[in-house]
């Protein structure tokens, strides 16, 4: 039930929805004044959440900080959290994978330079309906095709959410005692939430966050001024984000 609700409340997170609704009020309500009440509030959303300058300093306050490579200890597990892969049944042939493949190419660049032993991939669909491959499998095939072998991969494909990743990864801490020191790896937008998680369910690591969305500052007139379609519709994963770290914190779970 929760996992239906999330997604349902993402829907209604999203500022293109209410702009849709402002828009619609403005043509349908009968009070002139409330009609360009509307109107005006459609556009200041727009505006506002178009802004790509007000839109990193947003993803700057929120993303957790990158760690250079060089200061990273050696680690006996990097566990990598999923959500950048798509399945699809008309083109199943191949790895579908979203923006945030950061999050198993970093972890094998680590890997390669020594300073990770083996990966837990931990993560099953992120789909309400059942019937798509779990996406812990599909990274796994990318780390194999990549020369990983398969002694260094263990998957977790039955998580829905983050905190069902840091509960299953317990458990499996559990049954492995030489897994010592854990790198945990999501996107940096995500590291606050999921660092929360795994620390609530008793399993201690370092933070290592990927996927940026955050920018140096650039004070040019397309990083100032300049409306963006980019910067609208990255708004409605920081607000679905900040969102769940919110409901999270209320129930408990981080």
């Amino acid at each position: 039930m929760f996992f239906i609700l999330s997604k349902t409340l993402h829907f209604f997170l999203m500022p293109f929805i209410w702009v849709l609704v402002l828009l619609l009020l403005a043509v349908f309500l009968k009070s002139f004044r409330w009609r360009r009440i509307s109107l005006l509030a459609a556009v200041g959303i727009l505006l506002i959440f178009s802004n790509p300058f007000l839109a990193n300093e947003a993803w700057r306050a929120w993303e957790v900080e990158a760690t250079p490579v060089s200061e990273l200890e050696h680690y006996d597990v990097a566990v990598i959290l999923t959500g950048v892969t798509a399945y699809r049944e008309d083109i199943p042939d191949r790895i579908h994978t979203h923006k945030g493949a950061d999050r198993f190419l970093h972890p094998l660049q680590l890997y390669r330079m020594g300073k990770v032993d083996e990966f837990l991939i931990t993560g099953g669909s992120g789909r309400v309906l059942a019937g798509a491959v779990p996406e812990a499998e599909q990274v796994e095939k990318v780390l194999l095709m990549a020369g990983v072998p398969e002694e260094d991969i263990r998957t977790e494909g039955n998580s829905r959410n983050t905190r069902e990743n840091a509960t299953n990864t317990a458990a499996l801490v559990a049954q492995n005692p030489e897994w010592q020191n854990l790198l945990l790896v999501t996107s940096a937008f995500h590291m606050r939430r999921s660092a929360g998680c795994f620390e609530k369910a008793g399993v201690n690591t370092t933070s290592f966050s990927t996927d940026f969305y955050a920018s140096e500052r650039r004070f040019t007139p397309d990083e100032t001024i300049i409306p963006s379609i980019h910067a609208f519709s990255n708004w409605h994963l920081l607000i679905h984000e900040m969102t769940g770290f919110v409901v999270y914190k209320i129930l408990g779970y981080c």
